[in-house]
């Protein structure tokens, strides 16, 4: 399977769970649910993320230098971990819904941006057989997570 569907697999399963939060974090009662709710968001991220950038993303580095994206790929990166920290550091109720609902409104911002940009230029820019070469090594790391 190539890696590109793998990864627009996933995409679909965090678009969920962007429904979820955006549904649920304006009704939670207190700080501590909406911190346990960031934090979920924040673990499926990071092993999401990982995955992205180095089976994924660190191939097609160099054409996303050449369309002028490398840099906004890695600071949106960069904003959305801030504002997920900015989640975990609040004091009250309102602050830290409204970071997760930024962070989540953020999310689904710079995943349409990959969608759009980044998986098609990796179907013109990378053959058949090393996508699902990469697919095949996303498997692998998702099974010895699964060890």
């Amino acid at each position: 399977m190539k890696i590109t569907d793998i990864l627009l697999a996933e995409h679909a399963v965090f678009h969920n769970l962007f429904d979820h939060i955006e549904k649920t974090a304006p009704r939670l009662k207190t700080l501590p649910e909406v911190k346990a709710l960031s934090t979920a968001l924040e673990k499926l991220l990071g092993a999401h993320s990982e995955t992205e950038d180095d089976l994924f993303v660190a191939p097609l580095e160099h054409c996303l230098e050449q369309i002028g994206h490398r840099e906004t790929f890695h600071e949106e990166h960069e904003g959305i971990a801030k504002t997920l920290t900015g989640v975990k550091r609040a004091c009250n109720l309102r602050q830290a819904s409204r970071l997760l609902l930024d962070a989540v409104t953020a999310l689904r911002t710079h995943f349409d941006k990959e969608e759009r940009i980044v998986f098609r230029l990796a179907e013109r820019v990378l053959n058949a057989r090393t996508l699902n070469a990469l697919g095949a090594a996303w498997l692998n790391r998702r099974a010895a997570v699964l060890r």
